[in-house]
């Protein structure tokens, strides 16, 4: 009973396979005309964006506090907290949606994903990256009464063109 069983399955399999591979594309690997796109994303040209977090007068805002990004494109943010106080630049929704490549703080390089950064009185970071999916993102300081006070923004990623 198993054999009839195994032998109709596998025949089954292959009319199915008859039937639609007309519709499959597959690359023939000896095709010499068929071309990879790939793209090395670190070996673009990166935009750089300065952000400062707050002010020498302690003001809770972000300057600036609206970002419009195009996917696919390297960005660098450069963060710079003049201020005497600590504060975040969170965006988790917009972090899911970059790739990083990096954040550098000092002679530290970090890689992987990043949620929020940070940033202690008179510190700076870049964070490297490259939009991926499109969308408006809320930006926030995590910190209490940061965000209810005006430190907040949007970060947009719009479709590359």
């Amino acid at each position: 009973m198993r054999r009839i069983f195994k032998a109709l399955l596998i025949g089954m399999l292959g009319m199915l396979c008859m039937v639609i591979s007309p519709y499959l594309a597959i690359a023939d690997p000896t095709n010499t005309t068929a071309q990879q796109t790939s793209v090395d994303f670190t070996k673009q040209q990166v935009i750089a964006v300065n952000v400062s977090l707050s002010n020498a007068a302690n003001e809770l805002k972000f300057t600036p506090d609206r970002f419009t990004f195009t996917s696919g494109k390297r960005y660098k943010l450069i963060l710079s907290n003049p201020s005497g106080m600590k504060h975040y630049f969170t965006s988790k929704d917009f972090a899911d949606a970059v790739w990083t490549q990096n954040v550098v703080v000092g002679n530290v390089e970090i890689k992987g994903n990043i949620r929020e950064l940070e940033l202690k009185p008179n510190a700076t970071a870049e964070w490297t990256f490259v939009p991926i999916k499109s969308g408006t993102y809320e930006l926030h300081c995590a910190i209490a009464g940061h965000t209810e006070a005006g430190m907040l923004g949007s970060i947009t990623i719009q479709p590359s063109a």
